[in-house]
């Protein structure tokens, strides 16, 4: 059993508006899916990819009227972002136009890398890509040769390294490949690999024990998810939880994916996802995430839904 990279990640904003402005206008992702969260349906789900909505390319947002972050460790604290390896020049520009303070480009882990935070706080780092295929979205402000080509890697932060070495290696299957020195200088940055490894199917784990627990909010990160093929492969994931007297979610059918969630020993939400049936299960690919989307069990509270939700325009 194989994890291959990195599903999506969930983070949360208090300000869905000018977040769709900032991560379709700014970054110039593509708005693939606008939906609610399943469990809150008061709050926008909103998912931004590239251009066919592949899977690993999805970065999300829970809409939610809460206050900023307080940072810290039991934390998933930056999220890594895809480029091609000559962009970094052309993302530093855009960047700081856009009034963001940046840091870099640096060399890290044998890899061009630049920093940024978005307008709420949540942490990113633009890594060097490798070569391989992109599907760019032909309406983005960015050009193609510049565009966001997807997710990895992601970084936790935990207070010990052990007990989440365990899991990932034990539980998860992952590689541990190697370690660095971490950027912001609190310890050792612990590479985890997946599948076929690469920037889009890693995991660094960053052991920071002289920080505070983190307290999520706008900017913060909700929980990451990692990719299995398809259902036959996460009710083995969920027999092998169950089998490791591991506490979990169940298996959770979220539509355009199907989803299994626990929690690591450093406090970090993980979720295993199935690459399909995608998100052009329900709407046309060419005009993905131009409507509200809903799963058909919420169908017929459609009226009630959209009564709630604030104006994205």
């Amino acid at each position: 059993m194989q994890l291959t990279g990195i599903h999506h990640l969930t983070a949360i904003t208090a300000d869905a508006r000018a977040n769709k402005r900032f991560y379709t206008e700014t970054l110039g992702l593509r708005l693939v899916k606008k939906t609610v969260n399943q469990d809150d349906t008061s709050a926008y789900h909103l998912f931004y990819a590239d251009g066919l909505a592949t899977p690993g390319t999805d970065l999300t947002f829970f809409d939610w009227p809460v206050a900023r972050e307080r940072r810290g460790t039991r934390s998933i604290s930056r999220t890594g972002l895809r480029v091609d390896e000559n962009s970094f020049d052309f993302w530093a520009d855009r960047l700081r136009t856009a009034g963001l303070t940046t840091e870099g480009p640096v060399t890290l882990d044998a890899r061009a890398s630049l920093d940024f935070e978005d307008p709420e706080g949540q942490r990113f780092r633009l890594i060097a890509d490798q070569p391989g295929p992109a599907h760019p979205w032909e309406k983005s402000p960015v050009d193609a040769a510049h565009q966001i080509r997807g997710l990895g890697p992601i970084t936790i932060s935990v207070p010990e390294l052990a007990p989440t070495d365990l899991v990932l290696r034990e539980v998860l299957n992952m590689h541990a490949a190697r370690d660095y020195s971490s950027p912001d200088g609190e310890g050792r940055v612990h590479v985890y690999e997946m599948g076929e490894a690469g920037p889009a199917a890693e995991l660094h784990v960053a052991v920071q024990p002289g920080l505070p627990v983190a307290r999520q909010g706008a900017g913060a990160v909700h929980h990451v998810a990692f990719r299995t093929p398809d259902v036959a492969a996460i009710h083995d994931w969920a027999r092998r939880l169950t089998e490791l007297g591991i506490p979990s979610s169940g298996e959770v059918e979220r539509y355009y994916f199907r989803s299994l969630y626990f929690r690591e020993p450093g406090g970090n939400l993980f979720e295993i996802a199935t690459d399909g049936p995608g998100f052009a299960v329900d709407e046309p690919l060419a005009t993905l995430g131009e409507s509200l989307s809903l799963p058909p069990f919420l169908e017929s509270r459609r009226a009630t839904i959209e009564a709630k939700l604030k104006p994205l325009d």
